[in-house]
C-alpha cells in the first residue's frame, strides 16, 4: 500500500538536499534525487512523475542528446513551463528535477551506457514518459566498468528505454537503421514520428559493412548522408521509414546556412496530424546538428500544446540561435591567430567523423592530427577511428592516451606509425589529467601546422572543456 507519509517525507528531504546541494549543471545535481530514492522508493518515484500534467520526454542516443535536449528546452519553454535535466545521466537527476522544478512538462536527457548500470526499462516504468527521442546509435562504451560492453548489448539497452511504451509518441531518426527499427517495432503500440534528411546536396562516404538490425545481412545503400545514416533497404524486407519531418533543401555559406524543413507529423496534445513549412537561417554549426536541430523541432512540434506556434516559435529560436548551446566539450574549431585548432570529444567513430567533416570546411594547407585513444576492449573503436584519421590525410599525428590504459594507447600508436612513422607519442595517464590538459593545450598552440585538429576519447568537461577555454583564453 503506498505511504503517503513515506513519500512526504521524501519530497520534504529532497527539498533540504536540493537547498544544501552544489547544483551541478542542468538539473541542480543528483543528490536531492537520490536522497528522495533512498527515502521513499520506487512507489514516490511512480507518484512525483505523475503529477507532471503533461507527462514526460526522455531525449537518448549515442550522440547529440545533449544538444537536442538544450534545443528542444529552447523551444518548448515558448508555450509551456517546464522541469529539465541535461548532461546529467541518472534517473537521480531526472527526480531531482521534478522535485524541485515547476512545470507541467518534464524534458530529461537520458544517456545509456548499458542495461545493468543505465537501468532503461526501470526508468521507462518509473517516470513513464508519454515521448522518447532517439538521436542516433553507434558503436560506443565497448567497455562499461572494466567489463566488455558488446554493441548488441549496448543496442538493445538503449531499445529497452522505450519498449514497454503504450501511450504516447517515439520521435525517432529514420536516417539511421538502428533507431529506425526501434520506431518500426513501435508502432503497433504508439504513433511513431520519423525525422531525416532528403536532399542529394548531403553526400558521405559512408560504412559499407553496416548490419541490417532485423536480419543481420548487410544493408544496401543508395545515399550516405553522415556515417551509417542515409537511404538504405534490406533483401528482407526492412527498409527506411519515410520521414515525416524532413529536411528538403540546404544554402551554405561561409557565414550561415540556409534551411528548408516541411512537417507533417502526429501532434500528441491535440491528437491529430499537423503540417508545417519552415526556411531557416543558422549559424555553419556542422552536419551532425542538422540532425540535431530535425530531432529537437520534431519533438517540439510532436509534444508542443500550442501547435499554432510551431513555425513562429521554431524561426525565432533558429534563427537567433548563437553557438552558445554547444556544450563545452564538444567540438569547435577557434582562430588562434597563426593557425586554426578544431577540438573537441569524439569518443566513438560517429563522433570523430563528425569533428573531422566540420574541420574539414576550413583546411586549405598540411593537417597536424593530435589523437587521443580509446582504451582496453575498445580496438573496434580505434578501427573506426583509424580509418577517419586515415582519411585526413594527416601530414604528422601525435598520440596521447585519452582514457586509463598507457599501455593499450601505446598498442594504437604502434598501429599508427606504421604508417606514420614519424608519428610522436606522450604516455600521459588518466592519473595526470592537469599535465595532459597542459601538454595538449601546448601541442596545440605551439604546432608548426597552419591547421590542427585535436579529438579523440577523454572526460568531456574535465578535458576538452578545460583544453578549449585555455586556448579561446590564451
Amino acid at each position: 500500500m503506498f505511504s503517503f507519509l513515506k513519500f512526504n517525507i521524501a519530497k520534504l528531504s529532497g527539498k533540504v538536499a536540493y537547498h544544501l546541494a552544489k547544483h551541478g549543471p542542468g538539473s541542480g545535481g543528483t543528490y536531492p534525487g537520490y536522497i528522495f530514492k533512498k527515502i521513499g522508493g520506487p512507489e514516490s518515484i511512480q507518484k512525483i512523475a505523475s503529477d507532471l500534467n503533461t507527462g514526460s520526454v526522455l531525449v537518448n542516443g549515442t550522440n547529440g542528446k545533449t544538444t537536442t535536449t538544450t534545443l528542444l528546452i529552447k523551444l518548448m519553454s515558448n508555450d509551456i513551463q517546464i522541469r529539465s535535466s541535461y548532461e546529467n545521466n541518472t534517473l537521480n537527476a531526472i527526480v531531482t528535477a521534478i522535485l524541485n522544478q515547476e512545470g507541467d512538462l518534464g524534458i530529461f536527457e537520458y544517456g545509456i551506457r548499458d542495461a545493468a548500470h543505465g537501468i532503461p526499462n526501470t526508468v521507462q516504468k518509473l517516470i513513464n514518459p508519454i515521448g522518447v527521442v532517439y538521436t542516433t546509435i553507434s558503436r560506443e562504451h565497448i567497455q562499461v566498468a572494466g567489463v566488455k560492453n558488446p554493441f548488441k548489448s549496448y543496442y538493445n539497452a538503449k531499445k529497452l528505454l522505450s519498449e514497454g511504451m503504450q501511450n504516447g509518441v517515439v520521435v525517432t531518426n529514420c536516417d539511421d537503421p538502428r533507431t529506425a527499427f526501434i520506431g518500426l517495432n513501435k508502432e503497433k503500440d504508439v504513433k511513431v514520428n520519423y525525422y531525416g534528411i532528403e536532399t542529394d546536396v548531403i553526400e558521405d562516404i559512408g560504412d559499407k559493412s553496416v548490419e541490417c538490425p532485423k536480419c543481420g545481412k548487410l544493408l544496401d545503400y543508395s545515399h550516405f548522408y553522415l556515417n551509417h545514416r542515409g537511404i538504405y533497404a534490406c533483401e528482407c524486407g526492412f527498409k527506411r521509414p519515410e520521414p515525416n519531418v524532413k529536411l528538403t533543401d540546404i544554402e551554405f555559406s561561409s557565414s550561415s546556412w540556409d534551411l528548408t524543413i516541411e512537417g507533417d507529423l502526429f501532434n500528441y496534445v491535440v491528437s491529430e496530424n499537423i503540417k508545417f513549412n519552415l526556411k531557416l537561417n543558422v549559424p555553419p554549426f556542422g552536419l551532425h546538428n542538422i540532425y540535431n536541430t530535425l530531432a529537437s523541432i520534431t519533438a517540439y512540434a510532436t509534444f508542443t500544446p500550442k501547435v499554432e506556434n510551431i513555425e513562429t516559435t521554431v524561426k525565432k529560436i533558429f534563427n537567433n540561435l548563437d553557438m552558445s548551446f554547444i556544450p563545452t566539450g564538444r567540438f569547435e574549431v577557434v582562430d588562434i591567430g597563426d593557425k586554426l585548432v578544431g577540438l573537441g570529444q569524439g569518443d566513438n567513430g560517429d563522433a570523430l567523423k563528425i569533428n573531422t567533416m566540420f574541420m574539414k570546411l576550413y583546411l586549405d594547407g598540411p593537417l597536424e592530427f593530435i589523437y587521443t585513444t580509446p582504451d582496453e576492449y575498445e580496438d573496434e573503436i580505434f578501427e573506426d577511428h583509424y580509418e577517419i584519421i586515415k582519411s585526413m590525410n594527416p601530414s604528422h599525428v601525435v598520440v596521447l592516451p585519452g582514457r586509463k590504459s598507457i599501455k593499450k594507447a601505446e598498442e594504437y600508436y604502434n598501429i599508427i606509425k606504421e604508417d606514420y612513422p614519424d608519428a610522436d607519442f606522450y604516455p600521459l595517464g588518466y592519473d595526470e589529467m592537469k599535465i595532459k590538459i597542459e601538454k595538449l593545450y601546448e601541442l596545440a598552440v605551439t604546432s608548426d601546422y597552419e591547421y590542427v585538429i585535436m579529438s579523440g576519447c577523454g572526460e568531456e568537461q574535465a578535458m576538452w572543456g578545460e583544453i578549449k577555454t585555455k586556448i579561446i583564453n590564451g
